[in-house]
């Protein structure tokens, strides 16, 4: 049979590993190979982009381009020339905004090494101390106490300023906040793009907005009539006008905050969270020196390479569990108890060996206790012949109905079985002529 071969990839290695953007498992989208970095919701990006250029195509075509006639030639030339560049850059400043690692922490492939219990640290020599990951721990940066918090999903305990996106999950040092507009996370690598393209798009509001009553008034003085005709005589003035006038409270209003934030060294999330306000702030420098950081800073470089090969990780080493361990999560492992399931194989030792084929001699009764016989199961049948080394089935009407015939053993049976044929021996008595039965009366 022919089978199709897969297809070449020019982005695996030789090896076939794939790169770390192909295993990704956050939730978040890339585009050109790795290169650029989204959020999920990064549709909604065509969205912003779109409120941007648009309005300002209909400001060239309607307004400045008759502009251009009632200005000198430079003016004229000028206006237009401004408001397209002014959009170039302020588009330039979304996509580095939206396209690039916000500042990422790499999950780590194993959870970090347990700690003791505080009431365990004196343990014995021949104990184990009982294990836990602490929810909460306390690390001293430039002399300043911060509580860190360990994350169940990336496995790491989170640097002072960060906090895990539920969008894009991913634990982003200096989180600020998960734009929608942006489609990205703002950060640590992104937030000063971010403010610079929130601010220059104020900044092109007000250009638009001004210049069309430019034109209104250019209309009112050529044509000597009122404001409000010179209004119907150019539409598309009146709703730019409109139009950017609401975008500018929103723009600009979210324009003052953040400068309050700079100004403060705040993060969005911080100010909402933990209101620095009440209390004194331990990354306020002062104003200028805040500014500094924000804008002069060089962007720290990106802790993710997502183009390199993925490198296989090293099998996690085993631990001791003769004390326990206690993890964040503790209580939502599933063990054998917890299934209903009791492991009986850890009590059979060295009888296993001797006994488990099947065969049982000696003709030695195997006591079995009353609470054990819970064990089994409804369906076992099992009669252990005293002169005969095969068991023998009695083929009986179950409780589902149905004839058991089966000639093999359950495993509860023989460790049960092995677990009596023990105590005899420890006991010292044994009975000759009767064998083990084990039998369930249909309901």
């Amino acid at each position: 049979m022919y089978v199709v071969p897969p297809p070449e990839r020019s982005d695996l290695g030789s090896n076939g590993d794939l790169r770390v953007y192909q295993t990704w498992k956050g939730s978040n989208i890339f585009i050109l190979r790795g290169r650029f970095i989204f959020g999920p919701d990064v549709r909604s990006l065509a969205l912003t982009i779109c409120l941007i250029a648009v309005p300002v195509t209909i400001f060239c075509i309607f307004v400045a381009r008759k502009l251009m006639d009632d200005f000198s030639d430079s003016w004229g030339v000028s206006i237009v020339a401004v408001a397209v560049v002014f959009t170039i850059y302020d588009l330039i400043l979304l996509l580095l905004t939206s396209g690039r690692d916000p500042g990422i922490i790499p999950r780590n492939a194993h959870p970090p090494e347990p700690e003791p219990l505080d009431g365990n640290m004196d343990a014995g020599a021949g104990q184990t101390p009982q294990l836990r990951l602490p929810r909460i721990k306390e690390v001293e940066v430039n002399g300043i106490t911060f509580k860190v918090k360990y994350c169940d999903t990336c496995m790491l305990y989170r640097p002072p300023r960060c906090s895990h996106c539920s969008i894009c999950n991913n634990c982003v040092e200096r989180f600020d906040h998960h734009c929608p507009w942006v489609g990205q996370c703002i950060g640590m690598r992104n937030y000063r793009f971010f403010f610079m393209f929130v601010f220059s798009t104020t900044l092109l509001c007000i250009y638009v907005f001004a210049f069309c009553w430019v034109y209104i008034r250019k209309i009112t003085e050529s044509e000597h009539t009122t404001i409000w005709k010179a209004m119907v005589k150019t539409p598309a003035s009146i709703v730019l006008i409109f139009y950017t006038f609401i975008a500018m409270w929103f723009v600009g209003g979210l324009t003052a905050f953040h400068l309050y934030l700079i100004s403060t060294n705040q993060t969005t999330y911080e100010n909402f969270r933990y209101r620095y306000d009440r209390r004194s702030n331990p990354h306020n420098k002062g104003v200028v020196n805040n500014f500094k950081q924000t804008f002069c800073s060089p962007v720290p470089p990106s802790k993710n390479d997502f183009r390199a090969m993925v490198q296989r990780e090293p099998p996690l080493p085993p631990r001791s569990v003769a004390g326990g361990f206690m993890s964040p999560n503790m209580g939502k492992a599933n063990d054998d108890i917890e299934m209903g399931r009791k492991a009986v194989w850890a009590d059979m030792g060295p009888a296993m060996s001797e006994h488990g084929d099947g065969k049982h001699g000696n003709n030695e009764r195997l006591h079995v206790k009353d609470g054990e016989l819970g064990e089994l199961s409804p369906d076992v049948r099992t009669t252990v012949d005293e002169q005969s080394d095969r068991p023998s089935m009695h083929p009986r009407r179950s409780s589902w109905g149905r004839k058991s015939g089966s000639w093999d053993m359950s495993p509860e049976v023989m460790a049960l079985a092995a677990r009596g044929g023990e105590q005899n021996q420890n006991g010292g008595g044994s009975s000759s002529g009767s064998g083990l039965v084990i039998e369930n009366r249909p309901t």
